[in-house]
């Protein structure tokens, strides 16, 4: 009967320490790269970057709008 109970927790033990890794490593991997057509400039990544710089206050609204503007004719 002692037997079972000790291999019944280290069976338990072993399946969380399992478990954690499991989890630990999926957290740790990068994110998928973005689909090839959307790794140019012309794309939703220099937006992005834009949009940053504006909520940064790094440029004014004027400029965030004609660098856009810029951005979308260049498609």
């Amino acid at each position: 009967m002692t037997l079972v109970m000790v291999l019944f927790w280290v069976l338990i033990i072993a399946g969380a320490v399992a478990l954690a890794r499991y989890i630990g490593r999926h957290r740790q991997e990068p994110s998928p790269q973005p689909p090839v057509g959307e790794q140019r400039w012309g794309g939703g990544r220099a937006e992005d970057l834009l949009a940053e710089r504006f909520a940064r206050g790094d440029i004014d609204e004027d400029e965030y709008r004609r660098r856009l503007a810029l951005l979308r004719e260049s498609r």
